[in-house]
């Protein structure tokens, strides 16, 4: 039987065939990544294209219904036939890791239709975003490689995380931000093992993603100075907001998907059809929501006015629920970026026109904005902060981002809003659990953090009430490890190693993460 129980073992030989091992998941997943990013350019400039012409020969519209509605049913019906590659594919990949989806398809046959069926949705002009199926993506390459290479169930785990955040990188250019989102969203603990892989992998897929496409940054927002301290009170208003305006984007997010789902008389292969048809009317009437939002971005100018700003917000937004709640291939990253910009240009418009303030901040609010509603929506502060700043090329905004960002996540908070991926994935377990209530005879290793201040720290072993079915193995504190007795003491940043079986997994992870809450 083989496990992962090697992974106690932690030397330095095993680290250098980690680094190895992720440099090459890094290159072949930055590659796909690459690949897949290029084909999405190609598909939206190919969709305004095709909406342009069907404008100026509107003869056509009917050839263009019935070929919206095959592309729809054909989307679909790749999602019915793997049910792993709907919407971003961030759940899924937080899912594997946790030990969910023992029965899902093959790695490659998920990342085959994802290409697919992502690239035609995008050609349709559907508002997803190419970021959670590069992530997706990724890290179907990475299991790929772990299947074949890693010597256990931890370290193909580590692959699987590289390749995801390779698959980050290379669609942002963003390096750190792929790092980070490996540890603050995927893993949700801190090891220097994990750390080299993620990076190593980050920074080869990004290596490539620039050869490809150069060094500038995604959005190339000019910047002449940052905003000054006298300031920061409009900051944390901007935070609040975007606190409740995340808050109720997962909201009405979840309850679109909730609605599709209900529905009698649209299944997975018809569901697609209806925010194509959208995309139908509106590539007719206001095409700029369509995509990702490239060219929503080109309207975030001051010139423009508040109406004509909150209508690019509303239909964008509308437009975002439709398309991602169908289970259409793709991300949400992108759109609701472009979105928490749009929420900035309006709160500037307003200062600028009704309370006189200087024009020339106008960007800085977009780009604040941006990081604030990514943390109220998806609840990784680190990511949103390190994302924006390798996005815009400037890291002259540190102080500013952080107000706004904890701001925004301390409102989302209070306001009892769940992180956006822990809604989806909470989903997709509801629709997958009832093939994965047996019980393994496999084993696995599952490897935690003692948190400061948790319910764990400073407790004896003996004192504890573990989850059922598990075992204790071995603690790691600093280099030294210790064979854990019923009087071995707990301390913050200890690493635990628990004995449980795979199908066991997923539950024995939700009671750790309860009982490494903070008290």
């Amino acid at each position: 039987m083989k496990n992962n129980f090697n992974s106690l073992t932690d030397d330095s030989s095993r680290n250098f065939l980690i680094l190895l091992k992720s440099i090459l998941v890094g290159t072949t997943a930055g590659l796909a990544a690459v690949i897949f990013r290029k084909t999405l350019t190609y598909a939206e400039k190919a969709s305004f294209l095709l909406y342009e012409y069907i404008k100026d020969n509107k003869t056509l519209i009917p050839i263009l219904v019935v070929g919206l509605c095959v592309a729809g049913y054909f989307i679909g019906y790749l999602v019915s036939k793997n049910s792993m590659i709907s919407g971003s594919g961030v759940p899924q990949v937080k899912g594997i890791m946790l030990g969910y989806f023992k029965g899902r398809k093959s790695w490659f046959h998920t990342l085959i239709l994802k290409f697919i069926g992502g690239s035609i949705a995008i050609l349709g002009g559907l508002s997803l975003g190419r970021e959670g199926p590069s992530i997706q993506i990724g890290a179907s390459i990475g299991e790929g490689i772990g299947n074949k290479m890693a010597k256990d169930r931890m370290e193909r785990k580590i692959l699987i995380a590289s390749g995801a955040s390779a698959g980050l990188a290379a669609a942002f250019n963003a390096p750190l931000a792929g790092v980070i989102f490996a540890l603050e969203e995927i893993f949700k603990y801190f090891s220097p093992t994990i750390l080299l892989a993620t990076m190593s992998a980050a920074v080869t897929a990004d290596f490539i993603s620039k050869t490809v496409f150069g060094l500038e940054p995604i959005f190339n927002f000019a910047i002449s100075e940052s905003i000054p301290l006298t300031s920061y009170g409009l900051l944390i208003i901007l935070g609040f907001i975007l606190g409740i305006m995340g808050a109720f984007y997962n909201y009405v997010l979840i309850k679109t998907q909730q609605c599709y789902q209900k529905s009698k008389m649209f299944s997975v292969k018809l569901r697609p059809m209806i925010p194509l048809l959208f995309a139908g009317v509106l590539g007719i009437l206001f095409p700029v929501v369509l995509g990702g939002g490239h060219r929503i971005l080109e309207e975030l100018t001051p010139e423009n006015g508040v109406k004509m700003l909150l209508l690019i917000f509303v239909i964008k937004f509308l437009f975002s629920m439709v398309s991602f709640g169908s289970g259409a291939p793709g991300g949400i990253f992108f759109p609701l970026l472009i979105l928490g910009g749009t929420i900035g240009a309006i709160f500037a418009k307003i200062m600028i026109i009704y309370f006189g303030y200087d024009e020339s901040f106008f960007n800085n609010f977009i780009i604040l904005a941006m990081a604030g509603y990514f943390t109220a929506i998806v609840r990784a502060p680190i990511t949103g902060i390190v994302l924006i700043m390798e996005m815009t090329g400037s890291f002259s905004h540190m102080l500013s981002l952080s107000i706004v960002v904890i701001t925004a996540n301390v409102v989302a908070d209070l306001v009892r809003s769940q992180p956006i991926y822990d809604n989806l994935l909470r989903n997709l377990i509801e629709k997958e659990m009832p093939t994965e209530n047996r019980e393994s005879s496999r084993k696995i290793i599952v490897e935690m953090l003692v948190s400061h201040g948790s319910q764990l720290e400073n407790k004896q072993v003996k004192m504890i009430k573990w989850p059922r079915k598990t075992l204790l193995v071995n603690v790691k504190r600093g280099e030294d490890e210790m064979l854990p007795k019923g009087e071995t003491e707990l301390k913050a940043g200890d690493y635990l190693h628990i004995l449980t079986d795979c199908n066991n997994e997923w539950k024995t992870r939700e009671k750790l993460e309860e009982m490494n809450a903070h008290l």
